[in-house]
């Protein structure tokens, strides 16, 4: 089983990764950064339809604080949305403002509805740090799914990742008769693929989501990653295989009932060629990413040596244990992908 001991330290943006983040349009100026949002007067507890207790908390503002505080928030929702078009402002305001008081990051969550249909959308405001900026771009650039967010200065900016909680999908739809469990376990299979091959770790079934896409015959789904904080930090190799998550534990028995041996290896062989590709299109992108996170610190030493010997070990390749930061860990992984 993986398991993860420690709260992760967060690193700061570097010189040399913010200009790569002025380079690929994602460095703005914010109109209102985290730390501002801090400065609220009250806070009451956040219940879904059930009235179970969600483990976020509604904020308050002072009244002589919210119309300006609330309109920044919908101008860097426009920055996000609409590349900074606030003709689309007029028909929008925050419902609400929440934050979630029990995670590494205490991000906030903002509710933006559109007040002609009632239609509604969310957006995140967390404190910046580099580990999870590498995993937003890996995510962006090695994955089928397109990320959106922003930065500035200290303060990161993240579009809501739409889809049905990973532990919410194992409770109430995996055991459902409509659910194609082959096509499902193939998607999981995949999905740990991705996070080994980029190294993005602590993939349990609360920090993904299952998004299922009804086709003329069929069902798909896809699993997306929805926290990115723990991109190659932790030592333990387990860390970056779902697999190995108890709290995947009921997948991975469905999976072990409905796929043989050679159908995962040939589906672990598909990503591997799929992730080749996108690699190959974003060659110049991959290559400035991974020349900033190559010098950059986002680990500790210890977590570093015992990675690089394990994925020795794993691959057989004492090439791993050349690599003086986690960026050469992850660009050794990268390298063997687009060998094979």
């Amino acid at each position: 089983m993986a398991f993860i001991t420690h709260k992760k330290i967060p690193f700061r943006i570097n010189a040399a990764l913010r200009s790569y983040l002025e380079n690929y349009n994602r460095e703005v100026t914010l109109p209102i950064d985290y730390r501002y949002l801090l400065r609220y007067d009250n806070a009451i507890p956040l219940y879904d339809k059930r009235g179970n207790d969600t483990l976020w908390e509604t904020v308050f503002y002072a009244h002589s604080e919210i119309d300006e505080i609330y309109y920044a928030l919908k101008t860097i929702y426009a920055d996000l949305k609409a590349d900074g078009d606030l003709s689309v402002m007029k028909h929008l305001y925050v419902d609400r403002v929440d934050v979630c008081s029990y995670g590494n990051s205490k991000p906030f969550r903002i509710r933006i509805v559109n007040k002609v249909n009632d239609n509604f959308d969310y957006f995140y405001v967390k404190n910046a740090d580099a580990s999870r900026i590498y995993g937003l771009e890996l995510e962006h650039i090695l994955s089928p799914n397109r990320i959106s967010y922003l930065t500035g200065d200290e303060t990161l900016i993240e579009e809501h990742i739409a889809g049905i909680p990973g532990d919410m999908f194992i409770k109430n739809y995996l055991y459902e008769p409509n659910l194609n469990t082959v096509r499902f376990c193939k998607e999981f299979v995949k999905f740990n693929e991705r996070c080994f091959v980029r190294l993005l770790g602590d993939m349990h079934s609360s920090n993904f989501v299952v998004d299922i896409t009804p086709d003329f015959e069929e069902i798909y789904y896809r699993i997306r990653s929805i926290d990115f904080d723990q991109q190659s930090y932790e030592g333990k190799k387990a860390v970056y295989l779902p697999q190995y998550f108890k709290q995947n534990n009921a997948i991975i028995e469905v999976g072990m009932k409905y796929l043989t041996s050679e159908s995962v290896a040939q589906y672990q062989k598909e990503e591997r060629s799929l992730i080749s590709g996108r690699i190959r299109v974003e060659r110049t992108r991959i290559q400035d990413l991974m020349n900033v996170m190559m010098e950059d610190t986002i680990s500790l030493p210890e977590n570093l040596e015992r990675l690089k010997r394990e994925l020795a070990q794993h691959y057989n390749n004492n090439n791993f244990l050349k690599c003086r930061s986690m960026g050469e860990v992850v660009m050794r992984s990268l390298e063997l992908v687009s060998v094979h």
